[in-house]
């Protein structure tokens, strides 16, 4: 790297997660980022992962990580429970946040990471990598372009197959749930279309079915939304599903647009346009989602560079997802406290 290149971002790890291999240690090495240092509740977990990952060294404890003054950005994939109470506390450390989703347990909580991240002055984004892939990029670019038409109906759907009935998303005090998990990119792409409906979708109706031995957690949902422009969307989700589905679908008066898997589009990465014209389906490329994050959340932080995500936007999709939870039946997430 020549001196006229920005430098890597110097980025600590809250826990050692799963998701963290793909979602940060590839794109990291990719893009030339550094993985200064990690914690996790075992030491040997995280000397475990630091040294799978090369990550440069092992801290004792999260509150250890957020003091370290050679960390600038955080790194947070823990359980959900935990997105707001640490997000929360590295805002309050003056570090740059990247939250897995959803940045908090619900609405209250999440309005507090956005005055914690204002108060900062860092930038919290909350890691919808979706939205930075060629995929989604390409399905806006669609719409916008006209091809199809006026906006009339979007479809999103994000289900898998069941997580062990140990699993933290299963659990009400972590925070867990379908919607959490899984229904939070469905609610979040179809607000994500309001430049081209007239605004912002308003939550129409919802209905969902509970988890059998998880009381208050929900195994699905299903959700319809109405634009100010007329056009409506269904955002579904499923955490017990026969198979895998992270489809969006865009119809317009003229056409649709259908990306099989806008969620994780390095697997599938096609879309396809339907109108009178007939039929033509274009590859993006599948390159990681997770990389395209990265790399435009350095750009921000290193040069500046526009950001589409930012705690406010958390805070609207938090505030969907409590409405979703009320109108089917369910109450929204509790706060988790932490201990010690």
């Amino acid at each position: 790297m020549n001196d006229s290149s920005p430098q890597p971002l110097r980025i600590g790890v809250l826990g050692a997660a799963r998701i963290t291999e793909l979602s940060l240690v590839g794109p990291a090495r990719t893009t030339g980022h550094r993985l200064v240092a990690v914690a996790a509740r075992d030491r040997s977990r995280a000397e475990a992962f630091a040294d799978e990952h090369d990550v440069e060294r092992v801290v004792d404890s999260y509150a250890d990580l957020l003091a370290d003054p050679e960390v600038e950005v955080i790194y947070n994939p823990l359980a959900n429970g935990l997105h707001g109470p640490w997000n929360l506390a590295a805002l309050a450390a003056g570090k740059h946040v990247l939250s897995e989703k959803p940045s908090a347990s619900n609405a209250e909580e999440a309005a507090e990471v956005l005055q914690a991240a204002t108060k900062a002055g860092t930038v919290f984004m909350e890691a919808f990598h979706y939205l930075f892939h060629p995929v989604t990029r390409r399905l806006h670019a669609i719409l916008a372009s006209g091809e199809l038409g006026e906006l009339q109906r979007v479809e999103t759907q994000v289900a898998i197959a069941a997580p062990g009935d140990a699993d933290p998303r299963w659990s009400l005090s972590l925070a867990g749930g379908a919607v959490m998990d899984l229904g939070c990119y469905s609610l979040h792409a179809v607000r994500m279309l309001a430049p081209w409906a007239g605004g912002a979708p308003r939550l129409v109706s919802a209905r969902g079915g509970e988890r059998a031995g998880a009381r208050g957690v929900d195994e699905w949902l299903d959700a319809e939304l109405e634009f100010p422009g007329g056009a409506t969307a269904s955002a579904r989700c499923h955490m017990a599903y026969d198979g895998l589905e992270m489809s969006c679908r865009i119809v317009g008066s003229r056409g649709e647009a259908f990306a099989p898997n806008f969620v994780l589009p390095h697997h599938d990465d096609r879309v396809v346009v339907r109108t009178a014209d007939g039929e033509r389906t274009e590859r993006l490329g599948t390159r990681s989602s997770y990389t395209y994050q990265l790399e435009a959340f350095a750009a921000h932080i290193r040069r500046d560079a526009p950001l589409p995500l930012d705690a406010d936007d958390a805070l609207a999709t938090m505030r969907l997802i409590d409405e979703a939870y009320r109108a089917a039946g369910f109450e929204p997430r509790p706060r988790t406290a932490l201990t010690g």
